[in-house]
């Protein structure tokens, strides 16, 4: 189990911590049949395995922006509370370092002409990779290399990233290492609030990305910061 799930559940929650669509071996890695499935997949899962008690959903980096996807959609009375850990809203979000800290490959001509396209109906090419990750060879066995531009589309916020962030009704907060190479973590908190969805931000000092997930200090921080 993972290091995270170990922490929340010490904390007394108890954990669930889905094979996202096109991540391990939910179907082909890097894929999705349509934009939007990841959020049936979700419901789907929620209505079928029994849960008792408030309900929250706790996403990291492009995880944390699916969460707040799903925040800002017809579903969100689905979860009580969102957790965004350093999440991913947009490649154009202040909160973006302009590298990407080098940890993919964007194929933008790639993914404008798809939206384009996408715009007028045209959908036959979004199983096109238009992410590529920078995973060495044994963890390009274990991980995701790519993403198709479906699976791009499905776990992240929307385009229009602000108005997810102001639809959100549940209760929302993010926790974020203050070294984090992806993003600009103390640009959290202005771009909700400008955004008119003022939320709680706890930020890490000497944690970077990664980090935040897998360090023992870390983990039992985010345990902790949001989930009273």
């Amino acid at each position: 189990m993972h290091v995270l799930a170990q922490a929340l559940q010490m904390q007394g929650y108890a954990v669930a911590a889905l094979d996202m669509r096109g991540h391990g071996a939910s179907g082909p890695r890097g894929q999705a049949a349509y934009v939007g499935q990841l959020e049936d997949d979700l419901e789907d899962f929620l209505r079928a395995v029994p849960h008792t008690g408030p309900q929250t959903l706790m996403g990291f980096s492009s995880g944390g922006g699916f969460a707040l996807r799903f925040a800002g959609s017809a579903r969100q009375a689905l979860f009580e509370r969102y957790v965004l850990l350093s999440p991913y809203l947009h490649h154009q979000s202040p909160t973006a370092r302009p590298s990407g800290g080098d940890w993919a490959s964007v194929g933008l001509p790639r993914i404008v002409g798809l939206t384009l396209l996408n715009l007028v109906g045209i959908t036959q090419w979004n199983d096109l990779p238009v992410l590529r990750f920078a995973l060495n060879d044994v963890a390009r066995q274990l991980l995701t290399p790519s993403y198709s531009y479906t699976l791009m589309s499905s776990f992240r916020p929307n385009n229009d990233y602000q108005s997810d962030i102001k639809n959100a009704r549940g209760a929302l907060c993010i926790v974020a290492g203050q070294d984090d190479e992806l993003f600009y973590a103390d640009r959290f908190a202005d771009l909700f609030a400008q955004a008119g969805k003022p939320v709680p931000v706890t930020l890490l000092p000497g944690i970077n990305h990664i980090q935040l997930t897998l360090d023992p200090a870390a983990v039992r921080a985010v345990a902790q910061a949001c989930m009273a």
